[in-house]
C-alpha cells in the first residue's frame, strides 16, 4: 500500500515516534511524505520515505495530486487544531480527496493507531481490489 504522512510543526515527533513504534508495519509499505517531516522520520526509524518538498512548499499539494489520481491508499495527517500556522498544509483539501477517492485518514494518533493496527490484520487489503497495482508487463 502507498502511504502519505504528514504532520504540522507541532506534531513532528509525535509521528516520528509513532513512525519508530510502527516502523515493523510501515517498512512493508510504500512511505511518501512532506520534505521535513519525511527527514525527520527516515532518520530516526531507518525507514525509505519518497519526500515531496517540505510543506509551505507545497509537498502537502503535491500528495494531495497523488490522492486525486488514487495513487495513495492511506493518509496519516498529524494536525495541530488549536495552534495551526498559516503556512501549515489546508487539511480540508486533502480530506476532501480522501472522502472522494474512499481513502482511510487519520489525523490524529488514535485514529492512526486504529488503522495501522486494520493495516497489519488485512482490514484495508480491499483497497488493493479498488486500486490493483499497474502490472509494468504489457
Amino acid at each position: 500500500m502507498n502511504i502519505a504522512l504528514i504532520a504540522h510543526d507541532s506534531k513532528k515527533e509525535l509521528m516520528t515516534q509513532f513512525c519508530i513504534a510502527y516502523c515493523g508495519i510501515l517498512s512493508k509499505h510504500s512511505l511518501s511524505a512532506t520534505g521535513t517531516t519525511g527527514r525527520l522520520i527516515s532518520d530516526a526509524a531507518g525507514l525509505e520515505i519518497e519526500k515531496y518538498l517540505s510543506g509551505e512548499q507545497g509537498g502537502d499539494q503535491q500528495i494531495a495530486a497523488r490522492i486525486a489520481c488514487n495513487e495513495i491508499d492511506l493518509l496519516l495527517i498529524f494536525r495541530d487544531p488549536l495552534n495551526p500556522k498559516p503556512e501549515e498544509p489546508d487539511e480540508a483539501d486533502l480530506l476532501r480527496l480522501c472522502d472522494v477517492h474512499n481513502i482511510p485518514v487519520a489525523t490524529n494518533i488514535a485514529t492512526a493507531e486504529s488503522l495501522i493496527h486494520g493495516l497489519e490484520r488485512g482490514d484495508l487489503d480491499w483497497r488493493d481490489i479498488v486500486n490493483p497495482k499497474k502490472s509494468s508487463v504489457l
